[in-house]
């Protein structure tokens, strides 16, 4: 038998059709949801994450949304439904979202780019920005970059920080553990956080926290 070969040239085009034909099955998706459905859906999540999905300071620190990835909120939305994250009212959220209301809805928050809410203390930032553009070697943490991008702003799984809310970055990183990767019988693509959340302090958490919340 013959074995014939495939150029990279072909091969490559037959990845982008692959991309091409997911980005227009999720484009479908969400324009199968009514403009009215969606817009019940984002009146209802208004109420915790802001005006505009520009997080919201509570009783707790409610995250952004805007310009956020897709992939990563599907993902994040999916974690609550298998129990990977523990979260009750964000449980009773996405249980009852259909695949067409998650790619609206996760479309819609990508095209928000309001303004950071702000609030940490600037004078963190400098130091915040080095240990995002470099690590901190001595504790074996890589820099924040080579996941979530020079600008912060991710892609695909890994999410934009870019404009979060410090308190709420504060708030995760320190309880990662409590947190992420709850369901033990399915491991969370967030488990590659958990040793650098460990290694971090807090004093360097404050900072990097600080850094990317001031970012556009």
């Amino acid at each position: 038998m013959r074995v014939r070969s495939v150029s990279p040239t072909a091969a490559f085009a037959v990845v982008l059709s692959i991309f091409a034909a997911l980005a227009h099955a999720e484009d479908k998706a969400a324009s199968a949801v009514s403009g009215q459905e969606l817009k019940a859906k984002t009146d209802y999540c208004k109420t915790c994450h802001g005006l505009v999905a520009q997080g919201f300071r509570g009783s707790f620190p409610m995250p952004r949304l805007a310009g956020q990835q897709p992939e990563y909120l599907q993902n994040q939305l999916q974690a609550f439904i298998e129990g990977r994250r523990t979260n009750p009212v964000m449980f009773n959220v996405a249980h009852v979202l259909k695949p067409s209301m998650v790619a609206a809805l996760t479309t819609y928050f990508k095209d928000l780019n309001p303004k950071p809410l702000g609030g940490a203390t600037k004078e963190l930032v400098p130091e915040g920005k080095k240990i995002y553009e470099e690590g901190v070697p001595s504790a074996n943490v890589p820099p924040c970059a080579s996941c979530h991008g020079p600008d912060a702003k991710g892609a695909d799984a890994f999410p934009r920080l870019a404009g979060q809310l410090h308190d709420y970055i504060f708030r995760k990183l320190t309880n990662w553990e409590k947190e992420r990767g709850q369901n033990k019988d399915q491991p969370d693509t967030s488990a590659i956080m958990q040793p650098i959340a460990h290694d971090l302090t807090e004093a360097q958490i404050k900072a990097v926290a600080a850094y990317v919340s001031q970012l556009e």
